[in-house]
């Protein structure tokens, strides 16, 4: 998940201007003081088709002010894919995938369609295979007969969404691709057949909603029949290109269609589209608090001296097939601080680890968190905090932030605190049963608030507990002890697997987001919470028939700032 935040001083007394993009698919928290926001929604471009093709339609460009928001409601952030690149010779181009901000009742989602496929020619009959209609529909392809472009704004909204796509040619058995509709205007005809020129896309809309003019949403251009494929449209349209070659890719995070291509053969491919888009701009109050649950970049704004920050690592995954008796993920590391000394205008960049994969021998490693940039003067620091250990299945311990619980057949575990910080980010993982019959447990991954539990014969250790976040992170993360509160705890270990089914039991799942450790081949292990940073469980194993399970993913990380004023 990506997000690029840049604050401004606003003009209305103690507030300031906030302009959030988001470039993949996120949560948005609506904080306090926020009742409305000016947005931009693009929706992923169309591809390009495979031969004889036109270019895929742009993501259909959705723009407003005024858009109610409740602040504490969490809105639900989606940013639709490109169109993948078409290699079948009896498809279309592949239509983008639709880009929407949705939120709870009474609040109406809005939604800019995917940009449709180019249309192509059909390699086992030669018929014209039609273009995919959409935010900005795809260009017309050169078949036995001339592709119609496909129509734009569908679904239809008002104002408009986009624009039609071109009109392909044909001679009778081929000819070239028209280009496909932008935000801004129809895409072009082609010219002629063989040799002949690919249509332009059509060209995208500017809007100056991050402060300075940019351009989205432009169509790719038609392929060109021995000749020459037609220009992308302005706004990160593909261009379009000749005879055995692959399209232009539709540039990301603009909705572009991807470029059509010409004359076949083996090679050739429709370009792919580019991914939408959405941007939020809205006033805020000082002293607010914002919430990465993506990577991005975060502008310091006049007025702003300090920082508070939170910044916690993916969890490790736990353990599994093909190994036996696993060990829990670690946490992610965990660390925070308070008037952290910035200066206006200093860009921040924040990266947010994912978790580790589920299973594997070992259980896959966190990702590490960070905001770089950091202090008042250069040269400026990196804050890190390391990805939790993947659990061990035989393969090795993986250290981390905390770290990986061992296997019920050694008696290794998981170093935390790696590498070495201070205050501590994390704690070592538990070790295992060291082949102690008849479960054979494995070690619980360790977490930022403890050691991971050691497994015994007959149950997985238990993941090492999470801590408690600042008061400001209080609505984020996992459960506390207990399951209480039901959030604002963060980096709990995965618990240890064991086998065979009961009496044996798999390792507790921690407080602070740690998954439960299996007992059974057969029985999934817990995934770390989402955003908490806890390790996913480790996993479990059957005897007979022989059979490993999955160990638990970790969970992503996360990175919450306040700004003081």
């Amino acid at each position: 998940m990506t997000g690029i935040l840049n604050l401004l001083l606003g003009s209305s007394a103690g507030k300031f201007t906030i302009i959030q993009t988001f470039t993949a698919t996120q949560d948005w928290t609506c904080p306090t003081g926020v009742t409305e926001v000016e947005y931009l929604v693009v929706g992923g471009g169309g591809g390009g088709g495979k031969e004889h093709s036109g270019g895929g339609g742009a993501g259909g460009f959705r723009t407003g002010t005024g858009l109610a928001v409740s602040a504490g409601s969490t809105y639900t952030i989606t940013v639709g894919g490109g169109g993948a690149s078409q290699t079948s010779g009896t498809s279309a181009g592949n239509s983008g995938v639709a880009s929407s901000i949705a939120g709870p009742s009474p609040f109406s989602t809005v939604s800019s369609a995917g940009g449709g496929g180019g249309g192509a020619r059909n390699t086992s009959t030669g018929a014209a295979i039609a273009a995919g209609a959409g935010g900005s529909g795809g260009g017309g392809g050169g078949g036995t007969s001339a592709g119609t472009g496909a129509s734009g704004n569908t679904p239809s909204v008002s104002p408009s969404q986009g624009n039609s796509g071109g009109n392909g040619t044909s001679n009778g058995v081929a000819g070239s691709g028209g280009g496909g509709g932008g935000a801004g205007a129809t895409g072009s005809v082609a010219v002629g057949t063989s040799p002949g020129t690919g249509g332009a896309g059509g060209a995208g809309s500017a809007l100056t909603i991050t402060g300075s003019s940019v351009t989205y949403a432009g169509g790719g251009g038609g392929g060109g029949w021995v000749g020459t494929g037609g220009a992308g449209g302005s706004g990160g349209g593909g261009a379009g290109v000749g005879d055995n070659a692959v399209g232009g890719t539709g540039s990301a995070n603009t909705g572009g269609g991807g470029g059509g291509v010409g004359g076949g053969g083996g090679s050739a491919a429709g370009g792919a589209g580019g991914s939408g888009i959405v941007i939020l701009k809205y006033q805020a109050p000082s002293q607010s608090v914002f919430v990465f649950k993506g990577s991005g970049k975060f502008t310091v704004p006049t007025g702003v001296t300090s920082i508070d920050y939170l910044v916690v690592g993916g969890g490790g995954g736990g353990g599994g097939s093909p190994g036996a008796n696993t060990g829990g993920g670690g946490g992610g590391g965990y660390r925070t601080g308070t008037s952290q000394a910035v200066n206006a205008g200093q860009e921040l960049v924040i990266t947010v680890g994912a978790g580790g994969t589920a299973g594997g021998n070992p259980g896959g490693d966190g990702g590490n968190s960070s905001i770089t940039n950091l202090g008042a003067s250069s040269p400026y620091t990196t804050l890190t905090s390391a990805g939790g250990g993947g659990g061990d299945a035989g393969g090795g311990v993986r250290n981390g932030g905390s770290g990986g619980g061992g296997s019920g057949f050694g008696t290794d575990k998981g170093l935390g605190n790696t590498p070495s910080t201070s205050p501590s980010q994390g704690n070592n993982g538990g070790v295992g049963s060291n082949g102690t019959a008849p479960g054979y447990a494995g070690g619980g991954g360790g977490g930022a608030g403890g050691t991971g539990g050691t497994g015994t014969g007959s149950t997985g250790g238990a993941g090492g507990n999470g801590i408690q976040g600042p008061s400001y992170a209080s609505s984020y993360g996992a459960a506390g002890p207990g399951g209480s509160p039901s959030t604002g705890y963060f980096s709990g270990g995965g618990g240890g697997g064991t086998r065979n089914g009961s009496p044996q039991t798999g390792g507790a799942a921690s407080y602070g987001g740690g998954g439960a450790g299996s007992n059974s081949g057969s029985v999934a292990a817990g995934n770390g919470t989402t955003n908490s940073g806890g390790g996913g469980g480790g996993g479990g194993y059957t005897g007979s028939p022989a059979t490993s399970g999955a160990g638990g993913t970790g969970g992503s990380g996360i990175v919450i700032i306040k700004i003081n004023q």
